[in-house]
């Protein structure tokens, strides 16, 4: 779940690019790729929103006073449960600002910039457990996981991700959420009904151990 806030000076973009911007922003965060099944990232989508807020009094702290309009400046404020912000951070703020600089570009000015000057600010926001509210009550990281998580889950049998002869052993899939995770990489594995599962997040493992009646001990 997303809330992603994105400031720019007024004037500066019209409405279409605005929305561009907006779904761009979207479609680069929830690419299609081995990071998570289809289900995961469809039902990411519904729970993630873009704004984008014009401006209309900017005062930045340079000296002498600068044009926040001329070249653009953006801010962007990504509110995120908490427990995903230490892990997501880097990625969210490296992916969200080459999207403002391909915007900049296509706007005929230097993107480039964005990546050298102060002019993108990119503010990563945990919100505390039990903070979001969902179907009108209070959700946590693992009912958020769970959720998220659901579409793919009623669709894929949980055993047809554990290991087996034949199988490459150091490649499994996260039965919660459908990522490719390799067992020399991540710790997060348990053994059900004598089948090892691997995951790519303690709230995955978690969400799988309370489904299964798996009891958890260590990482």
């Amino acid at each position: 779940m997303l809330l992603i806030d994105v400031y720019v000076p007024r004037g500066v973009l019209g409405e279409q690019e605005r929305v561009h911007m907006g779904r761009r922003i979207i479609d680069a965060l929830m690419t299609e790729d081995d990071s998570h099944a289809v289900e995961v990232l469809d039902a990411q989508r519904l729970l993630t929103h873009v704004l984008v807020h014009e401006t209309a009094s900017w005062i930045t702290g340079e000296r002498p006073a600068a044009d926040p309009a001329d070249p653009p400046r953006f801010l962007v404020r990504v509110t995120v449960p908490a427990s995903w912000r230490k892990e997501a951070s880097s990625y969210f703020i490296r992916t969200i600002t080459e999207v403002l600089a391909a915007t900049e570009q296509q706007a005929g000015r230097d993107g480039a910039r964005l990546f050298q000057a102060p002019h993108a600010i990119v503010l990563v926001n945990g919100i505390s457990e039990g903070g979001v509210g969902l179907h009108g009550q209070a959700m946590g990281s693992l009912e958020l996981t769970e959720l998220i998580s659901r579409p793919y889950r009623d669709r894929h049998d949980a055993e047809t991700h554990a290991s087996a002869p034949g199988r490459d052993a150091g490649l499994l899939i996260d039965p919660v959420c459908g990522m490719s995770v390799r067992l020399e990489d991540s710790p997060l594995t348990l053994v059900h009904e004598g089948k090892l599962y691997a995951f790519c997040h303690g709230m995955c493992r978690r969400s799988f151990a309370d489904e299964h009646g798996v009891p958890l001990a260590g990482p």
